[in-house]
């Protein structure tokens, strides 16, 4: 005997279900792409930060090793002569390690004076920055930047370390320096 199906029935019902199902897949894959995008802003609003932290203590080591030089006042040759100056009898440290770029994969490009010594930091990237504005006081001219590789740390700016520590209301820490 043949099966009658009447309308309405269970296979006209199915391909709703699908359609329903379908629907839902589209809208969570909507909504990871919009946390993803998030995540992905938030990681580099957070390297953006740490940039600015470690190249204000690449700065700031700069000017510790050229305002201590016995005699005449010189800059490092290499990043390496921050971590032991062996310029004393007892080696002085300016910094306690060498840090990675954040955002350039962990290089730093060098500026050098016209004796061959290192006088500032950069980032070598050609990225737009998502920060534009409210820097510290001493990076003040990153304002409007075009690239990461804008930002130049030099030890002529480094001017947090005063003679009595930190400038009054500004912190040295990554957090700190939020955008």
């Amino acid at each position: 005997m043949a099966a009658f199906i009447p309308s309405g029935s269970a296979s006209h019902q199915d391909g709703f279900t699908y359609l329903g199902v379908l629907f839902l897949i589209m809208v969570m894959g909507m909504g990871l792409a919009s946390a993803a995008e998030l995540w992905a802003t938030a990681a580099r609003r957070d390297r953006e930060r740490q940039l600015l932290w470690v190249g204000t203590q690449y700065a700031q080591a700069l000017r510790s090793y050229y305002r201590s030089s016995p005699g005449v006042a010189l800059y490092p040759k290499e990043l390496a002569d921050l971590l032991q100056d062996e310029r004393f009898p007892s080696p002085k440290h300016h910094m306690r390690h060498l840090y990675p770029d954040p955002i350039g994969g962990g290089e730093w490009a060098l500026m050098r004076g016209v004796d061959g010594r290192i006088t500032g930091v950069y980032c070598p990237s050609t990225e737009k920055p998502l920060k534009q504005v409210n820097f510290p006081s001493q990076w003040s001219d990153f304002n409007g930047m075009a690239s990461y590789k804008d930002w130049q740390f030099v030890a002529e700016k480094a001017f947090l370390d005063g003679p009595s520590g930190p400038v009054k209301g500004q912190s040295t820490s990554p957090q700190a320096l939020q955008p």
